[in-house]
């Protein structure tokens, strides 16, 4: 009976090992996972943005806020609308909202669109859970090597060192 308990761990392990290994589960983010309803709304972690300090000439445009990353190198934000949340790295930026017209992905509308530093985007189903976000006014940040232009009518990611990125809406989604 012993040796049949110790086999069947070696298999769970095995098995264990595999699944994370095919899902690339290998990089951790801060946060509480939070179960995904049938229709999600987004968790109340919106952490506002201190107000920018006044420019010296009052003709000179305001400079590009920087957002510093978490120690794990990530910047999380939400749309001034709450209704976009994103994760942003150095390769990659992902964002979650109830778009209009996604994708279907494993019978489900995709909840999620993510690009890399090279342009190449795609479509899933998840949740970023209970995300230690800063809420952004309509205005330009810069994040790890991205640029990101807020507006009324969506928001922009633009990779500084490729020029490729994606536009986001709850409407559309653009990558370029």
């Amino acid at each position: 009976m012993r040796r049949l308990c110790v086999v069947a761990r070696a298999v769970a392990a095995i098995v264990a090992t595999a699944v994370f290994g095919l899902t690339g589960c290998t990089t951790w983010t801060d946060g509480r996972p939070v179960a995904v309803p049938a229709n999600p709304t987004l968790p109340p972690s919106r952490v506002p943005l201190p107000s920018p300090t006044p420019s010296s000439s009052p003709s000179a445009p305001p400079a590009n806020q920087t957002l510093d990353p978490n120690q794990r190198g990530y910047v999380f934000i939400e749309t001034k609308s709450g209704r976009t949340r994103c994760q942003i790295s150095r390769t990659a930026v992902g964002c979650e909202a109830q778009f209009a017209n996604p994708p279907v992905r494993d019978g489900v509308p995709a909840n999620g669109v993510n690009v890399t530093s090279d342009g190449k985007i795609r479509w899933l189903v998840g949740n970023l859970g209970d995300i230690p976000t800063v809420t952004l006014d309509y205005r330009t940040y810069e994040a790890v090597g991205w640029t990101i232009a807020a507006g009324d009518s969506g928001t922009r990611f633009t990779n500084d060192r490729t020029g490729h990125g994606m536009f986001v809406s709850v409407e559309r989604v653009e990558a370029f």
